[in-house]
């Protein structure tokens, strides 16, 4: 594979002049004109980026306002299946696990 895209190289650098490349490429950045794509970014970053940070931080915010209530506890035999413990801890509980919202296979933690 080396061997191939060491001929490959070479192959292209013999076929392609020497300023070649350095016009192809120059070429390409005076069509686009690099102070006007430069001045289109910062626009687009002021105008709709951080409107969309602000919006989803809000979003958020408001999202955190009101309590969520917990769903009641039905135990599928088919969701609470350990072929394995997990190698932390008792073995029964996640690596994050959150006593309020995940169920342990009896049930939640807080009703026992």
């Amino acid at each position: 594979m080396a061997l191939m895209l060491g001929r490959f190289s070479r192959q292209l650098a013999a076929a392609a002049p020497r300023d070649g490349l350095k016009r192809l490429f120059s070429a390409a950045a005076a069509a686009h004109g690099k102070g006007d794509s430069c001045r289109m970014w910062k626009i687009l970053s002021f105008v709709v980026a951080l409107p969309g940070v602000g919006v989803c931080m809000l979003n958020c915010y408001l999202k955190a306002q009101h309590e969520h209530e917990r769903p009641e506890f039905v135990a599928y035999p088919h969701l609470r299946i350990r072929n394995k413990p997990f190698p932390w801890g008792d073995g029964n509980h996640t690596l994050f696990h959150n006593s309020h919202v995940n169920a342990l296979p009896t049930g939640y933690e807080d009703d026992h």
